[in-house]
């Protein structure tokens, strides 16, 4: 089986459920093609698309949740979204792609490549069999208007949701969001930490701001460092490919926490630390309660990633703090007691899949046999 798995710079979770599937693909034998569909187009348009959500979530996210929320008021016209209006500008460049190249089935981790999938089957050009997965624990807007094979949800509990917008229930699978196997890999926590060069009874706390290092990062660590002494926690900051956050808390905070640019050993930093906090992104969230992190949320980016931490504390699977000055040394404080972190395990193990990657791709070959 050949697939190819599309996807598009506007944050790294999209990037990250791509990665995890080309590596399922490719551990079973298959063949999986990752692609971002505008760099078809030009590398000009997929940077323009990419950057112009970076800077919105970065730089003004009461800007991005405002796009959200026009969003979910648009979706109640009887009309097409411009969403889709502009995405079907992008329909010759990947007809033509797909024309020149073979693909079994194509996954799309992100709603824009399944607007342009969705504009040429109306017009009538085949479409290999579809998978729609969703990074976010919510029907984000517009995803209703798109057409599909299978909609793979995150949690069973979201498919009232799903079917609420518009979605078939027979095309509804919650099989999780897909992680990379490290995550969901069991392993002695002092073996990982002498990988990391960490000391073996120290605690740890570990603070992320997903690819584009947002959220309130620098006053979280500010906060951090005033309540705990060194010897009490220390404290390990990743800033993705924010520059200047990394270049702030190095000049600031370099002397009491260890901060980190990208790490790709994301895995290995929240099993091995004793608590995880971390904006609730939808994939990175997920990551967390795979790896059974004692997880706090912080300062969401306005519109899906509310709804995330809404999901996530709910259900007791994450503490939400909504502001870091207050709350944020409680919510570790409590962490710190076993009880309720086995309890946050528990819950995390009950309602997120562990095994999405896998499963997904049972059924991508479930699919393919069926058809050959």
């Amino acid at each position: 089986m050949d697939a190819l798995i599309l996807s598009c710079g506007t944050g790294g979770g999209h990037n990250s459920a791509c990665a995890a599937i080309a590596q399922e693909l490719s551990r079973r034998g298959h063949g999986a093609k990752t692609l971002n569909p505008y760099t078809l187009k030009s590398d000009l348009t997929a940077s323009t698309v990419n950057s112009a959500y970076n800077v919105l979530a970065q730089r003004v996210p009461s800007a991005f949740g405002m796009a959200y929320h026009l969003g979910n008021a648009y979706r109640r016209l009887p009309v097409s979204s411009p969403v889709y209006r502009i995405n079907k500008r992008m329909m010759p460049f990947l007809e033509q792609y797909l024309e020149e190249n073979r693909f079994d089935a194509v996954v799309t981790t992100h709603l824009f490549p399944a607007e342009i999938l969705t504009g040429m089957k109306r017009v009538g050009k085949a479409v290999p069999k579809t998978y729609f997965i969703a990074t976010d624990y919510v029907c984000i807007p517009f995803t209703e208007e798109t057409d599909c094979d299978y909609y793979i949800i995150p949690a069973k509990e979201l498919t009232e949701d799903f079917v609420g917008r518009g979605i078939p229930r027979e095309r509804i699978l919650p099989l999780g969001i897909p992680v990379l196997h490290e995550f969901s890999e069991k392993e002695d926590p002092f073996v990982i930490r002498q990988r990391l060069g960490l000391e073996p009874d120290r605690k740890y706390i570990f603070v992320a701001g997903g690819s584009i290092g947002a959220g309130q990062i620098e006053q979280v660590v500010a906060v951090l460092l005033d309540h705990y002494e060194r010897e009490e926690a220390a404290l390990i900051v990743v800033c993705g490919n924010n520059r200047p956050l990394y270049e702030n808390l190095e000049r600031n905070f370099g002397r009491q926490c260890t901060v980190l640019k990208y790490t790709s050993r994301m895995a290995d930093y929240i099993k091995a630390c004793d608590l995880f906090i971390s904006k609730p992104g939808g994939l990175s969230s997920t990551e967390a309660a795979v790896a059974g992190a004692a997880l706090i949320h912080i300062t969401p980016i306005p519109g899906c990633e509310t709804l995330n931490m809404q999901f996530f504390a709910k259900n007791g699977m994450c503490i939400p703090v909504t502001a870091p000055k207050k709350q944020l040394t409680d919510a570790c404080d409590r962490l710190l007691d076993e009880d309720l972190r086995k309890s946050m395990r528990a819950s995390q193990q009950r309602i997120i899949p562990g095994n999405a990657a896998s499963a997904i791709c049972d059924l991508m070959e479930k699919e393919w046999k069926r058809n050959t």
